[in-house]
């Protein structure tokens, strides 16, 4: 099942279930996170409740985009209780990314980079027996639920950025019960964006490289995710066309993590298990327009899509002027 958020013409929430390029809307709840609270007060499925509660009426979801109205699958009216965080080094790549990557982690451990020393241990480490905790992956913040941005909303990069790269991963989308325990709700597609150029003057600036907006959606797929998912990660210029296109794949098949593992190390720590709170946590990438010399520019469009999804996320990169932020004494 895929589920969206969107505004109608009268400007009210509504959330539908998307089949082809129909929205079937659900009634009686005007947000996901309505629908994962009824839906966890009634220790009932997600997908469950939204099919039983589905209404007859119907809205075409081009007509929707098209007007701007699509948002984010999972929000939160406080975008201070969203966490936005993530993993890196989780990804295998392609098969000859990952001969290549495997032959640079054969050697003497001493004699590996950092992150080629992160990447061993995930692979090695990474998919433990289901219920025990493997090997901790390499984890970042990027920010509250003020730098999420919906399909065809633009992502902005601070204009003191090096560069403003895409990064298309599977995000998985949470809520924390009145309980504390975290439940997920389903996963979606997004646009991770970081400044490749200010992470590879230094690792150490990975935190400030990973400080920018980002991007989710525009559907929740419901349910687990499949082993392989399969997409396509495009740059699309000013005129609309493509200047650049890349396959990519994600899911277990192709990780040296497990989800459950990856989840288990983020929601081990008490901070994150805060009643009602959101949480969106992308599980990395190894496809970068980045690694093949394209250095993205204002106006153009990232376009990421998977089948598995529905519609594709895009979002045209803009600049935000931020001026210095001097701070004044009391």
């Amino acid at each position: 099942m895929l589920l969206v958020q969107f505004i109608t013409e009268s400007q009210e929430r509504r959330i539908g279930i998307l089949h082809d390029n129909t929205i079937r809307v659900v009634g009686g709840y005007a947000t996901t996170l309505d629908l994962a609270r009824a839906a966890v007060a009634a220790g009932t499925g997600l997908a469950q409740l939204a099919d039983s509660a589905a209404s007859s009426e119907h809205v075409n979801y081009d007509d929707v985009a098209q007007a701007g109205r699509i948002l984010l699958p999972l929000d939160h009216p406080d975008a201070a209780h969203c966490y936005v965080t993530g993993t890196g080094l989780t990804h295998l790549g392609s098969a000859d990314t990952r001969d290549a990557m495997h032959k640079k982690i054969g050697g003497e451990v001493d004699s590996l980079s950092d992150s080629m020393k992160m990447f061993r241990m995930g692979v090695e480490g990474g998919k433990p027996a289901p219920g025990t905790p493997g090997v901790q992956p390499e984890w970042f913040y990027k920010g509250d639920g003020s730098i999420v941005r919906a399909t065809g909303q633009d992502i902005e990069m601070p204009d003191f950025a090096l560069d403003g790269g895409e990064e298309p991963e599977i995000a998985g989308l949470y809520l924390i019960g009145n309980d504390g325990q975290p439940y997920r709700l389903g996963f979606a597609i997004g646009n991770e964006f970081s400044d490749h150029v200010t992470e590879r003057q230094n690792y150490l600036y990975l935190a400030h490289s990973k400080l920018r907006n980002c991007s989710v959606g525009p559907a929740l797929l419901v349910g687990e995710l499949p082993a392989h998912v399969s997409g396509t990660s495009r740059i699309l210029g000013k005129d609309g066309q493509v200047r650049w296109e890349k396959a990519f794949v994600s899911g277990e098949q192709n990780m040296s993590h497990t989800i459950e593992n990856l989840e288990y190390h983020h929601f081990k720590y008490g901070l994150f298990k805060r009643p009602g709170d959101v949480h969106i946590h992308f599980f990395g990438t190894a496809t970068l327009s980045f690694a093949d010399g394209i250095q993205v520019q204002p106006g153009e469009t990232f376009e990421v899509e998977s089948p598995q999804f529905g519609p594709a996320l895009r979002n045209r990169l803009a600049v935000g002027e931020t001026g210095f932020a001097k701070v004044k004494a009391l």
